[in-house]
């Protein structure tokens, strides 16, 4: 029994191991620019110029060469997420890739899909070949300088200032009638005995 258990799993890896390695072909799809910093499902942050892509089935880390039939050209990019969850669509890539690719005036285009091995590669540009340098986004406690929200939170301190101070003038402002109007003579007199 157990010896048919193995050969069973076995087959099964072998077969997956074959499916995995094929080329695929089908549609292919690409991230908007807009999505630029919302978080993958592998936890990696999305970059409209990385060279990364969506699939369904393969692992995370995956190298993969795309490559548009219409005009041979190809790239190789990393599965950081999940998808597409289309039906006919194989592949959702980076905005980078598919500028690489000629495919971004298209929307949807026709691609094959390789995995490869990363021995078969010397080197993977994350970016794409843009001459352009990025700065590497770091987040982290904040210096206190230069930094959207402590530039927000000192105009909100300067706003709870002025606004105390314009309460406080308002506040003098009304003691000072209260006591005028505690000085003017009233109407009422004073019997002596």
């Amino acid at each position: 029994m157990f010896h048919k258990k193995s050969i069973l799993l076995l087959n099964i890896m072998v077969s997956f191991t074959f499916l995995m390695a094929q080329t695929q072909k089908g549609k292919a799809t690409f991230y908007s620019k807009r999505s630029t910093g919302a978080r993958t499902a592998s936890g990696e942050r999305v970059h409209h110029d990385s060279m990364t892509c969506a699939h369904r089935t393969y692992p995370f880390g995956t190298l993969l060469r795309v490559t548009n039939p219409r005009n041979k050209k190809d790239v190789i990019v990393k599965v950081t997420d999940r998808g597409p969850f289309v039906r006919g669509r194989i592949i959702d890539l980076s905005y980078g890739a598919a500028k690489e690719l000629d495919i971004i005036g298209q929307g949807v285009a026709m691609v094959t899909v390789q995995r490869i091995d990363s021995a078969d590669i010397i080197r993977v540009p994350y970016r794409s070949k843009d001459k352009r340098e990025f700065p590497e986004l770091e987040f982290g406690i904040s210096s206190g300088k230069d930094s959207f929200i402590d530039a927000w939170t000192r105009q909100q301190s300067i706003n709870a200032s002025k606004t105390k101070s314009q309460l406080t003038k308002q506040r003098n402002q009304s003691a000072i009638e209260d006591k005028k109007k505690q000085k003017q003579p009233s109407n009422t007199k004073i019997k002596k005995k």
